[in-house]
């Protein structure tokens, strides 16, 4: 909410004059997500780049088509209020000293948790291993899809 909010606020303020703003919201959670990523590789296109530097080539890529400066203009407005929101939750409270300026609502927190837990008990009571057990987090290989996540499984052994 906060993100959109930012986007539409930039565009009226910039009179921009865009009435869709689905790259903006795109490049804003491919920025959000690649902060948590960073040392990471990932392809894009037929490139390989470090991960958090995806939404700068989303962006770049803009200019091979026609139109692409405004469709850029418009992603840079999202790049910015990703921005703003990670720099509001998670940097400014943990090396600013502050507090968290975009608290998650009680409500949505309460509604999100009820889900979780009503998953795992119709889980359990199909008999289904839940994603926490099944991703082998208790062997220390959650590190997610980064290439050398296989490496933390142990030495493995020679089949046949």
């Amino acid at each position: 909410m906060f993100v959109g909010g930012t986007i539409m606020t930039i565009n009226y303020l910039t009179n921009s004059g865009f009435v869709t703003f689905l790259q903006a919201l795109i490049l804003a959670m491919c920025y959000t997500v690649t902060q948590d990523q960073r040392g990471g590789k990932v392809s894009y296109m037929f490139i390989s780049i470090p991960a958090q530097l995806t939404p700068y080539a989303m962006i770049a890529f803009n200019l091979l088509f026609p139109g692409g400066v405004m469709n850029m203009i418009l992603q840079i407005q999202g790049l910015v209020a990703a921005h703003l929101y990670e720099f509001l939750t998670r940097v400014w409270p943990e090396y600013g000293g502050g507090r968290n300026l975009i608290p998650t609502p009680a409500s949505l927190t309460t509604v999100l948790r009820a889900a979780g837990t009503l998953q795992t008990n119709v889980a359990a009571a199909a008999g289904i291993r839940t994603a926490d057990r099944a991703s082998g987090q208790g062997t220390g290989a959650s590190r997610g899809p980064l290439p050398d996540s296989w490496r933390t499984r142990g030495p493995g052994h020679r089949l046949g």
